[in-house]
């Protein structure tokens, strides 16, 4: 596979190795994206930041298999600063998959890592990342992307774990006909506040954005879907819907719903949806009534609310979030 990559001129490697070996490439795109003084744990990841990868894709060059990447934070009371940088030329498209995870310890962790993604005119990336931290790790990381003319931008997150998350991609649609969609799902269990969202600037013609954001929440477990919807004055013909839905499954979690849309001209179409409920008892009773116990019953229905999520992935990861899935279930993880 690496000789394939070499031959079409992709370039994959740690950050390190690409300051080095590409200065003038990471140097144009560094710390552009998303700027040192966005807020102060950006400031503190560009001053000590370390470790994350680099990819950068030619012109017109469709890589067909997924690149993947996995950080892994194996040390207590400690920070985790990755830096991924990718840039996908004119009429290039890639999916990349990345995988973050800790194991338990009883000292708080900090993750304050950084994604910049450029996607140049009529080029096309998917973002994939299921991150299943350990329940004493503050989830702080920033994510950004620069989508050019008729490029388009996904994003499929799926958060699991963490202590405190706040974690809100953003998509700034620069060039006429930009699109992007997001797709993502949280669980929250006990003690966990998970605060995550998408934002997305409109910032010429006829771009658009779809967002579709589920969340599950059990055992006093938080959830807060916060967003941003921005279309400026100068993105007359542009669209964007979003989808927001929550379950809870008990008495005494919490699922919030905190949008911020600042639509600036009339020549647009826009629309908000959010649902927020509980499993009816009468569901439980009669997938029970139907040889399940109550546990498989309960997993049936959370499985089948986050299938859109699992259906945009490999099937590895498909596999791996269902499990995931099942442990939180079972109160296993953290």
């Amino acid at each position: 596979m690496k000789k394939e990559l070499i031959k079409q001129g992709v370039i994959y490697t740690d950050m390190e190795t690409a300051i080095k070996e590409y200065p003038e490439l990471v140097k144009e795109h560094f710390m552009k994206c998303v700027p040192v003084n966005d807020h102060k744990f950006v400031a503190l990841h560009g001053a000590v930041w370390s470790g994350g990868s680099f990819v950068y894709v030619p012109k017109n060059v469709k890589v067909d298999i997924p690149l993947q990447s996995y950080f892994r934070l194996n040390s207590p009371e400690s920070g985790q600063f990755e830096h991924t940088l990718i840039i996908v030329e004119e009429g290039a498209s890639l999916h990349f998959i990345e995988g973050c995870s800790a194991p338990k310890y009883n000292k708080v962790n900090l993750h304050a890592g950084c994604v910049e993604l450029y996607v140049k005119d009529n080029a096309y990336l998917r973002y994939s990342t299921i991150e299943n931290w350990s329940k004493n790790m503050l989830n702080l990381n920033t994510k950004k992307a620069v989508v050019g003319k008729n490029a388009k931008m996904e994003w499929v997150s799926g958060s699991f774990g963490s202590k405190i998350s706040m974690l809100y991609p953003m998509s700034i649609l620069n060039g006429e006909g930009a699109k992007t969609q997001f797709t993502g799902i949280s669980f929250a269990g006990a003690g966990q506040n998970l605060d995550n969202g998408f934002k997305v600037i409109h910032n010429s013609k006829n771009t658009s954005s779809v967002v579709n954001a589920k969340s599950i929440s059990k055992n006093g477990g938080k959830c807060t879907y916060r967003s941003l919807v921005r279309i400026n004055q100068n993105a007359r013909g542009s669209k964007s819907s979003v989808s927001c839905e929550s379950i809870m499954l008990d008495d005494i979690s919490i699922s919030d719903t905190i949008p911020t849309n600042d639509i600036k001209t009339d020549e647009v179409e826009f629309s908000h949806e959010a649902k927020i409920g509980k499993i009816s008892d009468k569901t439980i009773f009669y997938l029970m009534s139907r040889g399940l116990s109550q546990e498989d019953a309960l997993a049936m229905i959370v499985r089948g609310f986050a299938d859109p999520i699992a259906k945009e992935l490999p099937v590895e990861y498909a596999v791996e979030m269902n499990n995931l899935i099942n442990l939180e279930l079972e109160g296993s993880i953290g």
